[in-house]
């Protein structure tokens, strides 16, 4: 297993910091792993809350926890959100000798009652799959292809990973998806995955998705809140700058992790991504999740107007107005397109990422970068002060 060091010393800090540490991500993305890593290095006790021995123990859980020391662990508390006002008042109980780490697989607003319930106490930290920055050099082909899934990524060949992620799915489909509560059936929820898939990198179009699966556009909103909030889509919001131009006002869709993208189209190995018409959503889709990981975007947008003009990603870093392009291609032209949101964002830097391990100056602030360079070097620009 690879090292996690940029995620433990987020965690650590976290527990530093809050009586309460919330470490949240999809399904199988390491977060037990990471969580008996930090565990092991203190006094700790661990709780597994799809354990029938746990469950048991959880039945009063005021009476099973009050006396605890030192960390406790408990993971996939999204099956008990009846636990937050428990932890609630266990955190109030002044005790500088114990710390609490829940593990969830969806997001706080999917948790019920998490984010109101625990207001004050607790600071959430996201776990995503391997990037760039845990792989290393040279790994950039093998993590887009297969995605930062730990069983994926780690897998003996390419066969092995796309099997393992085609159960990944059907798991998540059939089991994950209803403990959440979400009442979609598989089928219906496996062919909006597939046709967000194939609409990934493009501007949300509920009428039209909702036209082509027979589905009012209220549904399908619904059908892509429910991946959004599984950390299985991102929805990139656009930014509004200058009133007087018509701009885009609808979200842009992407498929947070890559292996799962090239599942959903049907490409198993390096050759048929490469001749595929989406190689280039999918690359920047991947470029995008290396760029918010690094520089932990809180807000992440996108820009576009109706008359052409969009940046692919914006970025408001240590008070600075960051733009990002991404293309797949090695050798990369100023645009028109640039050149207006320089303009119309006022942008202080605009970095055009690429494949490879390139550096090269376009014009006055902006610079080409490779992928691997930016994760490996980044630029003064984006780094947490």
């Amino acid at each position: 297993m690879l090292e996690r060091a940029f995620y433990e010393r987020q965690v650590e800090a976290a527990l530093r910091r809050s009586p309460i540490c919330a470490l949240l991500g999809p399904r199988q993305c390491g977060k037990t792993t990471l969580a008996r890593k930090i565990a092991g290095s203190r006094p700790s006790h661990f709780f597994d809350l799809e354990s029938p021995r746990d469950q048991l123990r959880m039945q009063n859980p005021e009476m099973a926890l009050e006396h605890l020391e030192g960390l406790i662990v408990l993971d996939e508390v999204q099956h008990t959100p009846e636990l937050f006002p428990v932890l609630r008042v266990l955190a109030d109980r002044s005790s500088a000798d114990r710390r609490f780490l829940i593990l969830g697989s969806a997001s706080p607003e999917l948790i019920q009652g998490s984010s109101e319930t625990l207001a004050g106490r607790v600071e959430f930290v996201d776990l995503h799959g391997f990037g760039l920055s845990e792989t290393g050099p040279g790994t950039g082909h093998r993590l887009w292809l297969r995605g930062g899934f730990p069983p994926a990524y780690l897998a003996v060949d390419d066969e092995d990973s796309f099997t393992w992620r085609e159960g990944f799915v059907r798991t998540f489909l059939t089991r994950d998806i209803p403990q959440l509560g979400i009442r979609t059936g598989a089928p219906a929820m496996r062919r909006f995955w597939t046709m967000l898939a194939h609409a990934h990198g493009q501007l949300w179009n509920a009428s039209e998705m909702g036209r082509a699966m027979g589905l009012t556009d209220k549904t399908v909103r619904r059908y892509l809140d429910d991946l959004t909030q599984t950390y299985m889509v991102r929805q990139l919001q656009p930014w509004f700058e200058n009133l007087a131009k018509r701009q885009v006002k609808s979200p842009k869709i992407y498929l947070r992790d890559p292996g799962l993208l090239h599942l959903l189209l049907g490409l198993p190995t390096w050759r048929a991504l490469e001749g595929h018409p989406k190689v280039g959503a999918s690359w920047e889709g991947f470029a995008l999740e290396e760029v918010c990981r690094l520089t932990r975007a809180n807000d992440p947008y996108f820009w576009a107007t109706q008359s052409g003009a969009e940046l692919d990603l914006l970025l408001f870093l240590n008070g600075k107005r960051i733009g990002f392009e991404f293309k797949f291609t090695e050798n990369p032209r100023v645009t028109r397109s640039m050149g207006v949101a320089m303009e119309d964002l006022r942008l202080d830097h605009l970095f055009v990422i690429v494949p490879g391990d390139i550096t090269s100056r376009l014009a006055d602030s902006i610079d080409v970068v490779g992928l691997e360079t930016f994760v490996k070097r980044p630029p003064p620009e984006v780094r947490n002060p």
